[in-house]
């Protein structure tokens, strides 16, 4: 379901050899910060926390922060209730809804949005079915979709598209994939006719070849909240301190992220030092040299303060509504507690 962070197998290392010294010496160690798990997702819209740990920024909240990382949003949600992970960054999934409604799981501010003005997601199709007419998003009418798992945005995002054009949602074919690997695989064979993803992902698949870009996610959901900031409804209620140092050092790694990617308002020198940083976890399989323009052209606007946009919050949850996703009874206080950052 999920792993453990280089970082996190060091940390627990030096977790044990710090139990087994003060088992021999008979005292009590006492840790002057406290341990944080973050989930983690290998994407640039990840950067604030990375940018957070390797600046210090979580360390001056007295917090130390260990990363686990996960393939998608369903399961950090579920290890979020599980107590797991204290805090995650990712899409609104229908499990987090399900969760919520349990009483075991709160959004608590906002992530990444699409703007206008900033290049947002992609509409992508497979050269086969751009070939055999699929031009625009009103030609999917009929085709087949890519998602990960029923629930998850990518399933919000082909809906919305679908409602927009006028055509039934049923007659867009979606194809469970559980895995983006799995998704971009099937979009270059042609095995799957589109797909919407990150603009850095899907720059690289339109230089391929194998791929078109068709439309854009902005022109079809106003102002997409497309992920959230997360924690237990224990963390929330119980420990309020700790989840407002969390979105502290969480804040100010959305500042230096928005600076050195999206604004460009930092220095290239600093820029390129915020760029290996993210490296670390995103693309790390690539060389610096091959990861830092992927890193760069996925940069969209992460909000300021992890400032929270309900209305787009509200109508995702009522859209897992209409799909029986999750019970009708499910309520935005159930969802959301709006205590801890500013909402709009």
């Amino acid at each position: 379901m999920f792993s453990i962070t280089r970082r996190r197998l060091g940390g627990l290392a030096l977790s044990g050899a710090l139990a087994a010294g003060t088992m021999m010496s008979g005292t009590v160690m006492a840790s002057a910060a406290d341990t944080i798990n973050v989930g983690l997702l290998s994407l640039t819209s990840h950067s604030p926390s990375i940018i957070a740990e390797a600046r210090g920024y979580f360390a001056d909240q007295d917090l130390d922060v260990e990363f686990v990382s996960f393939q998608a949003a369903q399961p950090m949600a579920v290890a979020i209730a599980s107590g797991d992970v204290d805090f995650g960054v990712t899409a609104i999934s229908g499990g987090l809804v399900s969760l919520a409604e349990k009483g075991v799981i709160k959004i608590i501010g906002g992530a990444l949005q699409e703007y206008p003005d900033i290049d947002g997601q992609k509409i992508l199709v497979s050269k086969a079915a751009h070939d055999d007419g699929v031009t625009t998003p009103a030609d999917l009418k009929g085709r087949t979709y890519g998602i990960t798992t029923t629930g998850s945005s990518f399933h919000y995002m082909a809906h919305k598209i679908a409602d927009k054009e006028g055509f039934d949602r049923a007659e867009l074919h979606l194809k469970p994939m559980q895995k983006v690997p799995a998704v971009i695989a099937s979009l270059k064979s042609g095995q799957i006719d589109a797909w919407s993803i990150v603009p850095n992902i899907a720059g690289a698949l339109t230089k391929g070849g194998e791929v078109v870009e068709i439309g854009k996610v902005a022109d079809y959901i106003d102002n997409y909240q497309v992920t959230t900031v997360f924690t237990s409804t224990a963390n929330a209620g119980d420990k309020p301190d700790l989840v407002k140092r969390f979105l502290a050092g969480f804040a100010k790694g959305v500042d230096d992220y928005n600076a050195a990617l999206v604004d460009k308002t930092m220095s290239e020198e600093e820029t390129a030092e915020i760029v290996a940083m993210i490296h670390e976890y995103v693309y790390a399989d690539q060389p610096l040299e091959k990861a830092d323009p992927r890193i760069r052209a996925g940069a969209m606007r992460i909000n300021a303060n992890a400032k929270l946009n309900l209305e787009s919050v509200r109508d995702q949850l009522e859209w897992f509504k209409s799909e029986g996703l999750v019970p009708e009874t499910a309520s935005m206080d159930n969802l959301v507690d709006a205590s801890f950052v500013e909402t709009f």
